[in-house]
């Protein structure tokens, strides 16, 4: 079964961006458009890595990566977080850091480099 990653973003054009790179890796492509939906989606479907941006219409990246972190469902709590947000000004490394996040990216995506960083994940955990 190949990997699953949860794409959680507001904006069409990132989330296709995102969606043809996990794509070209052969993984699962999970979308959600909010946190809310996010965090639903990630209960449901355990994802191997999870891709979030910081900047969502209803709760931020910051509250979702609180809240799956503090899940009961350790796997869940668990899984890899990639902050991916155009917050990147000094300091905001840091606190993506703080909030639970594993790895913070800043927009515009290098997307080689997402596609590594995924693709490292993912055969760490295989």
């Amino acid at each position: 079964m190949s990997p699953k990653v949860l794409c959680i973003e507001d904006n069409p054009d990132n989330m296709l961006l995102a969606q043809r790179a996990i794509q070209a890796l052969g993984y699962t492509f999970i979308p959600a458009l909010n946190g809310q939906s996010g965090l639903d989606i990630a209960a449901r479907e355990l994802p191997d890595v999870i891709l979030l941006d910081i900047n969502l219409p209803d709760i931020d990246g910051y509250a979702v990566a609180a809240k799956l972190r503090a899940s009961q469902d350790q796997a869940l709590a668990t899984t890899p977080i990639i902050a991916i947000t155009a917050n990147a000004l000094r300091g905001d490394a840091e606190k993506v850091l703080a909030a639970g996040c594993d790895i913070y990216m800043s927009k515009p995506i290098n997307i080689q480099e997402l596609m590594t960083r995924v693709q490292t994940i993912c055969e760490k955990k295989a």
